[in-house]
């Protein structure tokens, strides 16, 4: 079982950058793809990007393409999600979410097991 806790929000101004970390503790990390999630206010949680248990694949949804980018180091168990171009759509609850999966990982909620609580992001000037 995973523990998950994320870091790394706040209120940035349009065009500004943030990067949220989310940290895992438990057992397993290196198993795990891991996806990030935002629920923006009055909308469903929408998944972001998401990356494969190596690291060696990565999806993005069309909206962050080329402004995000995610990583991961499996020795501090740790993944980032890079947030440049930060734009006001972007705000949001930003969760980070840990499911078995295969070599291309798929950002879709119900494949994911193990959820942190959440980081606020605001953007805005």
């Amino acid at each position: 079982q995973l523990q998950l806790v994320e870091s790394g929000g706040g209120l940035v101004q349009p065009g500004g950058s943030l990067r949220l970390s989310c940290a895992a503790s438990g057992f397993g990390f290196n198993y795990y793809a891991i996806g990030w999630f935002r629920r923006a206010p009055g909308k469903e949680r929408e998944g972001v990007s998401c990356i494969s248990s190596s690291g060696g694949h990565t999806n993005y949804t069309d909206s962050v393409k080329g402004r995000f980018t995610i990583s991961r180091d499996n020795a501090k168990n740790t993944v980032y999600l890079q947030m440049n171009s930060l734009k006001p759509e972007d705000t949001g609850v930003y969760y980070c979410a840990a499911g078995y999966q295969g070599i291309q990982p798929m950002c879709v909620m119900h494949l994911y097991d193990y959820w942190g609580q959440g980081t606020q992001v605001a953007v805005s000037s």
